[in-house]
This record gives structure tokens, C-alpha cells and sequence, in this order.
């Protein structure tokens, strides 16, 4: 038993173990050694015969999912590469081989380059088309006054040179229209610095007040709010300046031409009108005129307001002397032209109304010139008759004289100064022949 033991050992040794055959015979070696029933054997080859059925069926099952694995790669590449010709524009490209042949494998290695080259070029399109999106939002949010937190979203469907084309030119749109904002912008703040300059405002103040942003510097342009919205507020902005810059001009016009005719019923003297000199100027100066910095500054404009009220009381004060004034002139052409003073009731009014305070001075002032007018006019419509009265009075104080020269019987008497009463008596026959009947 032994030798056989050992005989059989040294034939597993000297057999090759890879080799199935000689794997059977080292095993019926061993069945024979041990005395196997036929029955066993039987059942144990079975055995062996279907598990090796089962490695063969699983090995088969294996490389028939490796081919159908790689005809669905094969055609899943073909498809991405179609898809991808459409997504970019193009109706072809030259790394494509045209015809597909060899094994599927040699097929698959075929096409795989080209795809991957297409691939980079979609990547490469699709960074192009997100970039220029990204910025087409951007600019427009801006624009619009939108907040840039939105996403970008690619239709990678359409990822053509045409395509990308509109979004350049719709970008080109929006950066042109995105300058005009700018210039606008500017254009706005120049006009509100102006105004706000010219009316001793702070221009930093009034921009701030219309949005923070606009207080950024020209170098930091693309921070700015320049929505329409924006445009609309500088606008607004700038019409309101621009009436209240009207509104003081007109105020500085109308208190220039107050304190003048002041100065002039005050006889104002030059030393106290040069504080004010320049009202004269801003007076004759439009509303389209050239006005320096702080010539409208509402301090500037209430000081000369106060001015005005001063010296209007101060006219108020004077008022009654002056019209006590033009009423002794009146009287005084009256009494010359032995007129009755007109206007009498009409001038106690004045005076009433003087005394209570309750009197427009410009007007009174006017009223009176015009009652001295028309006096004056009146006298000079009677000084014709009132000559003639005059003459005719004159002839009959000569005439009443003469009379009692003639009845004077010493008339003809030599005395001293008789040649004198002679000639008047002359005289008197004269003037007293020509009054008429």
C-alpha cells in the first residue's frame, strides 16, 4: 500500500496541475488506491461535469453582456456625437470616421477621440455662451435696477455660432445702452451740482438723497445705480431744483425792484445801498443766465428780505410825513389857482388809514401823484381865466381909483409928486377904456 501511495504521489508530481485530464486521472489514481465505489465516482463526475457546464455558462453569460455592453456604448457614443453636431451648429466633423468597421472594440476606439474632441468644444461653446449670458444679465439687472443674485441657466440644445452671435450683439446693445445710462447719470449730476452750487446747497447731500451710489467716483462707474428708475428720481431731481432756482430768482427780482424803489423814496445814500449792490445785478440777470456759486443762497436771499421789511417800516414811519407833504402841495396849487382843494374826503381816508396802519404805501404814493396830476392839470386849464380875472381886477382897482382923482379938486394943484398922479390918471383912462361892457 505504501509503494503505491508513493508511486502515485511522484505521478500528481510529475502531471501538469493546470491540465484537467490529468487532474481526472490523479483522481481515479486515488479512487483506485482507496477503493471507491463505482456509484460514488459516478455521482461525483456528475457533479464536476455540471459545475464546469456552470463556470462555461457564466463565462458565456459574461462575454455576451461585455458585447452587448459595448454595441449600447457604441451606439450611445454615435448618438452623443449626433446630439452634438446638432448642439453646436455643425453638420459634420472631420476626425469622424465615416465608415465603422472592425470589431467592436476597434469600432468603439474608433470613434472615441472625435467624441472626445467634439466634448471639449461643447465645453469650451458652453463656457463661451455662460460668460456672455452672465454679463447679458449682469448689465441688464443693472439696467433694470435688479438684484444680479439670479442664475444663469445655458440651453445647452442650441449651442450654435448663430446663437452665440445674438447674445454678443444683444451684450453690445445692452454695454451701448448701459453708456447712455452713464452719460445720462453724469449728465444729471453736473445739472443737480449746479443748481445745488448756485443755491449754496450741498451737492453731496442732494445726490445722496436721491441714491447712495450716485457719490461714487467716475473710476468706480460700473458700481453705480443707473437703472431707469434712477433717471427718473435725477430727473425729478433736477426739474425741482431747477423751479426752485426759478422760484428765487423771481423772489430776488421782486425784492431787487422793492429795495430800488425804497432807496429811492428813502434817498437811501450809496454807503448804505453798497451792501446790496449786487441784488441789482441778480435782478437783471434770466432764469437761462450765468449765476456764480451761492448768488441764490436762501440765507442771502432772506437777508435782503429783512432789508426790505426794515426799510418798509421805516417808510411806513415816514409815510405820513410824506403824504402831509404832497397834501400842502396840493393845497398850495389850490391856493395859488383859487381852486377849492379836491380830493378832500378822499385824502382824510388816506390819512385814517395811515394812522391805523392798514395802507398799501406804493399805492397811496401813487394815489397821491395822482390827485397833484390832476391839480396841476386843473390849475393849468384855469390859468387863462384866472389872468383875465386877474386883469380885469386890476382895471377896475385903476378905474375906481381914476374916479376918485376926478372928483379930487386939487387934482390940478402944483404940489410935489402931482406929475405922478397925472401920468397914473393917464394910465387908468387907458386900462379902464378896456374893460368890456
Amino acid at each position: 500500500m505504501g509503494s503505491l501511495r508513493t508511486a502515485g504521489t511522484a505521478q500528481r508530481l510529475a502531471l501538469p496541475e493546470t491540465s484537467s485530464t490529468y487532474l481526472l486521472q490523479e483522481l481515479k489514481m486515488i479512487w483506485d488506491e482507496v477503493g471507491q465505489e463505482e456509484n460514488e465516482r459516478e455521482r461525483i463526475l456528475e457533479e464536476l461535469e455540471q459545475e464546469c457546464q456552470e463556470v462555461y455558462r457564466r463565462k458565456v453569460n459574461s462575454a455576451n453582456m461585455s458585447r452587448i455592453q459595448l454595441h449600447q456604448a457604441l451606439a450611445e457614443s454615435e448618438a452623443e456625437f449626433t446630439n452634438l453636431l446638432l448642439s453646436l451648429g455643425e453638420r459634420s466633423f472631420p476626425g469622424r470616421p465615416e465608415k465603422m468597421n472592425g470589431t467592436l472594440k476597434e469600432q468603439l476606439n474608433s470613434i472615441t477621440p472625435a467624441l472626445q474632441e467634439m466634448q471639449m468644444k461643447k465645453e469650451a461653446r458652453l463656457k463661451q455662451f455662460t460668460e456672455v449670458q452672465t454679463e447679458v444679465q449682469r448689465i441688464a439687472s443693472e439696467i433694470a435696477g435688479r438684484s444680479e443674485n439670479e442664475v444663469v441657466t445655458v440651453n445647452e440644445d442650441d449651442l450654435s455660432l448663430k446663437k452665440l452671435e445674438e447674445h454678443q450683439s444683444e451684450l453690445q446693445r445692452l454695454k451701448r445702452e448701459k453708456g447712455d445710462h452713464l452719460c445720462k447719470v453724469e449728465e444729471y449730476k453736473v445739472l443737480i451740482c449746479n443748481f445745488a452750487k448756485i443755491m449754496g446747497m450741498d451737492p453731496s447731500n442732494v445726490l445722496a438723497s436721491v441714491h447712495p451710489s450716485l457719490l461714487i467716483g467716475a473710476n468706480e462707474q460700473q458700481k453705480k445705480n443707473i437703472s431707469d428708475d434712477i433717471l427718473n428720481k435725477l430727473n425729478t431731481m433736477v426739474q425741482q431744483l431747477k423751479e426752485e432756482k426759478n422760484h428765487r430768482l423771481e423772489k430776488l427780482h421782486s425784492l431787487g425792484k422793492a429795495l430800488t424803489n425804497l432807496w429811492n423814496i428813502l434817498d437811501t445814500t450809496m454807503e448804505e445801498r453798497q451792501p446790496y449792490g449786487q441784488i441789482n445785478i441778480f435782478s437783471l440777470t434770466s432764469a437761462n443766465g450765468m449765476l456764480g456759486p451761492g448768488s441764490l443762497r436762501l440765507e442771502k436771499i432772506q437777508q435782503i428780505e429783512s432789508e426790505v421789511q426794515r426799510l418798509d417800516q421805516l417808510k411806513a414811519s415816514k409815510m405820513k410825513e410824506l403824504f402831509i407833504k404832497k397834501k400842502a402841495e396840493i393845497e398850495e396849487i389850490c391856493k395859488i389857482s383859487h381852486m377849492d382843494v379836491p380830493y378832500q374826503t378822499e385824502m382824510d381816508n388816506i390819512m385814517e388809514l395811515i394812522m391805523s396802519g392798514d395802507v398799501d404805501h406804493d399805492n397811496l404814493l401813487k394815489t397821491m401823484d395822482g390827485y397833484i396830476y390832476k391839480t396841476k392839470e386843473e390849475a393849468t386849464s384855469r390859468k387863462e381865466i384866472m389872468d383875465k380875472v386877474e386883469k380885469w381886477i386890476t382895471s377896475c382897482d385903476e378905474e375906481r381909483w381914476l374916479e376918485e382923482y376926478s372928483r379930487d379938486e386939487r387934482r390940478y394943484s402944483v404940489s410935489r409928486g402931482a406929475h405922478r398922479h397925472l401920468k397914473r390918471a393917464e394910465r387908468a383912462r387907458i386900462i379902464a377904456n378896456k374893460i368890456p361892457d
